[in-house]
């Protein structure tokens, strides 16, 4: 396992970590040895390429790419401004057999601080004073995959060939705001007030919470293109094949349910 130095602790004993990056792979050509298998994830365009020549010559057999949902947009805009369109097409032009996943938001991203959308600075209002500020309070929604989901996922497209050559959607249903808020206040079992906020307020809070001025347009988009297309987006994600549940053999968890496996870690 390469892994960012802050990310180097809580492995298993039977993992072998190497703290480094996968964005500088020449400096720790040795992970690649006795590879069969790649599970790459945190990639830039930059060193990809890199990465796959190194994976080539040590005989790895099967790559799993960790992508984002969405990247088809970028295609709208000139190709030297791609991100995920360039990783994935990097993978694509490699010799190794690929998968690549797209997952929707991660609900444990909340806990990360990746993006506003996901309600990163939420814990912190409900630590504040049990109020939570957002904008299309009534009408937003976004889609998110329960993180173990999207782990059981990437884990069945390490194990077996059945999605070499595929793009899997692992994609959850768009979540409204609101219903996230109520799944949280069961959780921890205190009422919570949702305050619809401005546009401006909301780039406002977000600015002050050091997100950049990309990361505040986006969600803002997407908070209100989702919630003026749920019932589209939820037939579009319901007509993925295969879905998350015929990939894992389950059904996928909920935000109720990630609400209440994480609610000692939100109040």
């Amino acid at each position: 396992m390469l892994a960012e130095p802050e990310q180097g602790r809580g492995w298993p004993s039977s993992v072998e970590v190497c703290c480094g990056s996968v964005t500088a792979p020449g400096q720790h050509t040795e992970v690649f040895t006795g590879a069969r298998t790649l599970f790459l994830a945190g990639a830039v365009p930059g060193t990809v390429p890199t990465v796959l020549q190194l994976a080539e010559r040590a005989g790895v057999l099967r790559v799993v790419l960790l992508s984002s949902h969405g990247p088809e947009y970028e295609e709208a805009y000139p190709p030297e401004t791609w991100f995920w369109t360039a990783i994935e097409r990097a993978v694509q032009a490699s010799s190794i057999p690929a998968t690549i996943i797209r997952p929707s938001a991660v609900m444990g991203s909340m806990l990360e601080g990746t993006y506003p959308a996901t309600g990163s600075g939420w814990p912190a209002m409900i630590r504040s004073d049990d109020t939570i500020r957002e904008p299309f309070a009534d009408t937003g929604h976004y889609p998110f995959i329960h993180e173990e989901d999207l782990a059981s996922v990437a884990a069945a497209a390490l194990r077996a060939d059945t999605f070499t050559g595929t793009v899997l959607e692992a994609v959850g249903p768009p979540v409204s705001t609101r219903s996230r808020v109520d799944g949280i206040a069961a959780a921890i079992g205190r009422r919570l007030t949702l305050v619809d906020v401005s546009v401006d307020e909301a780039r406002a809070l977000w600015r002050d919470q050091g997100w950049p001025e990309g990361a505040i347009d986006v969600t803002l988009y997407a908070l209100e293109e989702y919630g003026a297309r749920t019932a589209e987006l939820t037939r579009w994600t319901s007509a993925q094949r295969p879905t998350v549940a015929e990939i894992i053999g389950r059904r996928p968890r909920t935000y109720d349910d990630w609400a209440q496996e994480h609610a000692h870690l939100l109040c």
